[in-house]
Parts: C-alpha cells; structure tokens; sequence
C-alpha cells in the first residue's frame, strides 16, 4: 500500500502481510496485491516490471485512461469505481450552484456592496443533463432531484431507470442540449470520448447554459470551450492540459470557475478506499472474484 494511512484503516486482513510502497522507493519483490498512489498511479505501473509476483492492481481511481498501455501481461487491474461516488457527485452540484448563483462574482466583488444580478438561477425547475450515467451519475441525480431540478440522464445506450424514468442512449444528444440549463461531464476518458464535447455540441447549448465538467479534462475540447466562454459559462474540475499551466487563456475566460481536479479528494475517500481494498484483498486470498475488474490478467 502507498501510505501508512491507508494500511491502518483497512487494518489486519487474515492471511495477508501488508508493505509500504509509494511507487517511488525500492518495492519488495514478494508484492502480489498493489494499490498504487492515488496522486501518481502511473509513477507505480511503469514500474511494476520490479515487482515478479505482481498479480492484481488495485488502483484509488475511479477512471482508468492511459493505465492499460502500462499495464503488464498476466496484471488484473481493477479500479475504484464507487469510492468516489459521493465526493465527485457534491463537487458537481457545488461547481454548478456557484456559477448559477454568481459565487464567483461575489468572492471578486468582496469588500464592495456591489449586488449581484437579481433573479438569478435555481437549480430547482432547472433542467440538467448528465453526460454518462453510470454510478458517479446517479449519485448526481439522487442529489439534483433532491434540489428539485429536472433531471435528462444521457449514456451509451438507452434504458429504464427507477430514478430518472428514462436514460437516453447517446445518440439522443444533439437534440436533447437545446433547452438545458446546466450539462454536467460524467464521460469515461477513451478514444472515443476525447473531445467528446466539442464546437457542435456546445453551439446546440442555449445561451447562458452552463457546463460542468467533473470528468476528465480530455472529454471537454478546450479550443471549443475558450470559443464558446462567455455566451456559455463553464465549471472545471479537470482540465485539457493538466495541470492547468499558469497563464493559460483558460484562467482568464469569462464565465469560466476552475478547481485543481479535487472532486474525489475529501475525507469520504479514506474509508470508502479501505473498505473496497479490504474486501478485494479478502476475495484474493480465497481465490474469489475482484471487484470493478477492468482487464483481468
């Protein structure tokens, strides 16, 4: 395991020793089981050629872009679908409230009994599209319902859903965006997402709309967005670059809030991440199935 916090909270599991290794430091060989670090996984998969027992990956992430190129032969890799869940599904609504309710305005204006622009956007009667509506998006849902927005849920192919009535299959999109108020970016990161959302699915978007985007920074085409900012408004937790360098046209768009990737980072991560490598180191030592298996080795 990668730090000394999160070998105590998943604590004694019978039949397994537990080492520490951040990916960085010389690994023990005898390492079956890895859990890389969640802030450089890729640091550790390039390095698991060092590790001859090596059999299962269990990443921190819930996304898995660009790990299976560095993964080798006879690796099962599993990720951490679930864990963030929660964590990425608040971000979400936290990046749209402040944008429709002017936060950032506020915190520039502060010092100053400016007023803000009255008669400004709830989320409640406001409808909001879910770009891919696997756990993470229905975690969303449960919470824009709750704000009584009217929520359209948009995946890969259509279905029926006990919560929103009805997904729609993806090819729905283009004549679904035009009366959205709010599109939030839940897509997995792939050959076939990249830039996913670009200069003709952000023209579909009505004026003022606002787009969330708590995925990954690749989904999103940047050039599209610097394009579209200020008759659109956008909330970025990830960004295309990443890290976002300093003096970036990004920084500097209007209507666009940026955070540094940190949706999955709080404090609900920790025992959601000991509880799932708990049960998967469990499941190894009795020859049982893994969870959230990606590629199996």
């Amino acid at each position: 395991m990668p730090t000394e916090e999160l070998r105590g909270a998943v604590g004694t599991v019978a039949g397994v020793e537990t080492v520490l290794w951040d990916g960085i430091t010389e690994p023990d060989p005898r390492i079956e089981v890895c859990v890389p670090d969640y802030r450089d996984t890729a640091q550790a998969l390039r390095r698991l050629g060092e590790l001859p027992s090596v059999r299962v990956v269990q990443t921190q992430l819930a996304g898995y872009d660009g790990q299976l190129e560095l993964l080798p032969d006879g690796v099962t890799l599993c990720n951490a679908a679930g864990v963030h869940d929660d964590a990425t599904a608040e971000h979400a609504v936290g990046l749209a409230l402040a944008v429709l309710r002017g936060i950032p305005e506020a915190v520039r204006a502060h010092g100053s009994w400016s007023g803000l622009q009255e008669g400004r956007r709830s989320l409640a009667d406001s409808r909001v599209l879910v770009l891919g509506y696997g756990s993470i998006g229905r975690a969303l849902a449960e919470r824009l319902t709750a704000h009584r927005a009217v929520v359209t849920a948009v995946a890969s192919r259509p279905r029926a859903d006990d919560l929103v009535g009805q997904v729609h299959g993806v090819v729905e999109l283009p004549a679904l965006l035009a009366d959205q108020h709010v599109v939030v970016l839940l897509l997995p990161l792939n050959d076939s997402t990249r830039h996913f959302v670009g200069a003709d699915l952000l023209a579909a978007l009505p004026d003022d709309a606002v787009v969330v985007n708590v995925a990954r920074g690749g989904v999103l085409d940047t050039d599209a967005v610097l394009a579209e900012a200020g008759r659109l408004r956008f909330a970025l937790d990830v960004t295309d670059p990443e890290p976002l360098p300093d003096g970036h046209p990004l920084w500097d768009a209007p209507g666009v809030l940026i955070t540094p990737h940190v949706a999955g980072g709080t404090t609900a991560m920790l025992p959601r991440m000991a509880s799932l490598v708990r049960e998967q180191l469990a499941a190894y030592v009795a020859g049982k199935p893994l969870r959230n298996v990606i590629r199996a080795g």
